[in-house]
């Protein structure tokens, strides 16, 4: 993804960014250069010049942000259902594990909403909507924590072998 939080721009931070071109347009109207420009933004020179090509072809409406890339094929009221799908579990859903996966849960939407998701598209809804990757701790109740530090110190030195 382009954005290390995984959702893009908030709307907040696409305004600010279109007023900073806003503002570029207003100053290649006078003739400034690019430099100063980025300069004074806090900008790169690459994306005013970038932002100059785009208004010598179509003005400074050209610069007005166009909104997101892509919509959620899923609106807020069906997300909504699926989250509280995914709160009933994996076992609800016939899975024998309590462990929701990204195809799991491509396969729920598909069933639920007869949408096909990819499991990055999956991915996506997931954390544009809040949602992150959780791995869980893969300790069984039965573990003996004793028997492993023995089996580590006397079994494994002899199964592994010398290097030489």
């Amino acid at each position: 993804m382009r954005y290390p939080q995984g959702g893009g721009l908030t709307a907040e931070r696409q305004q600010f960014r279109e007023e900073l071109r806003g503002q570029a347009a207003e100053r290649f109207a006078r003739g400034e250069s690019s430099s100063a420009i980025a300069k004074d933004l806090r900008v790169s020179v690459r994306s005013v010049q970038r932002w100059r090509r785009t208004w010598e072809e179509g003005g400074p409406r050209a610069l007005r942000s166009r909104g997101p890339a892509s919509l959620p094929r899923l609106n807020k009221k069906q997300f909504a259902q699926l989250e509280a799908e995914l709160a009933k579990g994996p076992a609800a859903h016939g899975w024998e594990d309590q462990r929701w996966t990204l195809a799991r849960v491509k396969t729920v939407i598909g069933r639920r909403f007869h949408m096909t998701y990819t499991v990055q598209g999956v991915r996506k809804l997931l954390v544009r909507n809040g949602w992150s990757c959780q791995v869980p701790a893969r300790r069984a109740m039965e573990r003996d924590d004793e028997a492993v530090a023995g089996w580590v110190k006397e079994v494994w030195p002899c199964a592994e072998g010398s290097r030489r």
